[in-house]
């Protein structure tokens, strides 16, 4: 049962409070990120009560910390992040999600809105047949089976070494595109073949690559250091690990709802799946969850090589496409974190969720150590997307975490009834979007109504302090499976 706005204390303009004392079983506060317009939609499904589910976590330390692109998703919130110590809190499978490393990069052009307008149908024909998308696509990625275990293990790199990019693009990434831990002995069979034929594809569901250019910037400063300027185009890449990660999280779900009770342990919900994080369950998923991340960040590597391949055939060898971040949305990570002024160490889940570090962060690339980490926000097809950058404020409230998204406001069986994908791909066109997609369905579940209003959605985390507001992007051009 969804809980009433009166069950919520109100802390300020930006942030409302479940107290632990709410429900029993509750073993910390939830913290709800959300204006006035938004908390309404919030309420309106599953996902708080979820959060208060994930406040039940054995080992949570700090908030369950609900982001204001919050919706109901798969045990934890999608917008959901959760903290458990190292030693004696657990891992849950929940907390990352099925599509593990599901991430956004973005890459910058070295041309002008101007300069791409005028070819951009031709630009989006040629990325649509050289980035695969769709459910069970398959990619122009040769990985014969005994290279599977390299790509899980050596991540973007792989990639590279091949001829897939540039060492530089490592830099740019987060955790270089390798996970520390990676452990493909632990990722199964089924799994592997599902992915081996996958890098280099989009997928299907949420997924896209779009053409944008800078529409507006907010800090000059932070912008030039990112190589963003007013006009300027840019590629915004969303994917993550496919059907590989997918069966990792499967594997792992039933593993760990036997192993439950075994370790005694009980939650409120049946998918918060979870077990300890130093028993071997809780090691060998995290070994497996490294390295699915590991095969996500090889495929937006590889989505990348073809992507300038793309621009290449259409404006010339002059075209230059550079990293300017890519950041992982479903994943947990080892971190260290300052709670109620201890510094501890703990299993960071953020489901839907993106790390937002501030300047002086050793984890942000040197080029933008002084002014902080790049945080990529895309909105949908129709609105914006944004790049913001994260803040102190970040580490010391939300372990260093804001929004991953604008957040659904419709279902996908909501958003397409009623609606002619052909109306659809039109009403965009006549706003200047250009659309391709594999199927109806990749269009009508992804209109711009489907979605939470990005710039609301921002405007929280901006005033809440967790990131700032650095540029503003707008769509041209769309694919989608």
């Amino acid at each position: 049962m969804a809980i009433e706005r009166s069950q919520l204390d109100r802390l300020d303009t930006h942030r409302w409070l479940v107290p632990r004392s709410s429900r029993p079983g509750m073993l910390t506060d939830a913290m709800v990120y959300a204006d006035d317009r938004l908390i309404g939609p919030i309420l309106a499904d599953l996902s708080i009560e979820q959060a208060m589910n994930v406040a039940c976590l054995p080992g949570i330390v700090g908030r369950s910390l609900a982001m204001p692109d919050i919706h109901q998703g798969y045990g934890f919130p999608i917008g959901g992040v959760a903290a458990t110590d190292w030693q004696r809190g657990v891992v849950s499978p929940g907390g990352v999600g099925f599509d593990i490393n599901c991430g956004v990069r973005l890459l910058a052009a070295n041309l002008k809105r101007e300069e791409v307008e005028p070819k951009l149908r031709e630009l989006v024909n040629q990325l649509f047949r050289d980035v695969p998308s769709g459910v069970g696509s398959k990619g122009h990625v040769e990985c014969p089976w005994p290279e599977v275990a390299r790509v899980l293990e050596q991540g973007a790199g792989w990639a590279v070494e091949r001829g897939y990019g540039d060492p530089e693009d490592l830099v740019y990434t987060e955790e270089r595109g390798r996970m520390a831990g990676a452990d493909a002995a632990q990722v199964s069979d089924r799994a592997r073949e599902r992915g081996r034929l996958q890098l280099g594809t989009l997928g299907s569901g949420n997924h896209f690559l779009e053409v944008e250019y800078v529409e507006r910037i907010f800090e000059p400063d932070v912008a030039e250091r990112f190589g963003l300027e007013a006009g300027s185009v840019v590629v915004l890449v969303h994917c993550g690990s496919r059907g590989l990660g997918h069966q990792v999280c499967t594997d792992f779900l039933k593993t760990m709802g036997e192993a439950m009770r075994r370790y005694g342990i009980e939650m409120p919900d049946r998918q918060l799946a979870c077990v300890p994080i130093q028993s071997p369950e809780g090691k060998a998923y995290l070994g497996a969850m490294a390295a699915a991340a590991n095969f996500a960040w090889a495929n937006r590597q590889a989505i990348a090589h073809f992507t300038r391949q793309s621009f290449a055939k259409v404006f010339g060898e002059q075209a230059r496409l550079r990293v300017v971040y890519d950041v992982a949305h479903n994943i947990a990570k080892r971190e260290r974190h300052q709670v109620q002024g201890k510094e501890l160490d703990v299993l960071v889940h953020r489901k839907g969720a993106t790390r937002s570090f501030p300047a002086g962060a050793p984890e942000v690339p040197p080029a933008y150590r002084d002014v902080g980490q790049p945080v990529l926000i895309p909105g949908s097809m129709g609105t914006a997307s944004y790049v913001l950058v994260g803040t102190g404020r970040a580490m010391e409230e939300s372990f260093g975490t804001v929004c991953h998204g604008a957040g659904r406001a419709l279902s996908r069986t909501a958003a397409k009834k009623g609606r002619d994908a052909r109306v659809e791909t039109k009403r965009l066109e006549e706003r200047g979007i250009l659309v391709r997609a594999e199927t109806r369905d990749g269009i009508l579940e992804e209109i711009p109504e489907a979605y939470k209003d990005i710039d609301a959605v921002v405007d929280v985390v901006h005033s809440a302090g967790l990131a700032r507001r650095v540029a503003r992007l707008r769509p041209m051009g769309v694919v989608k499976g």
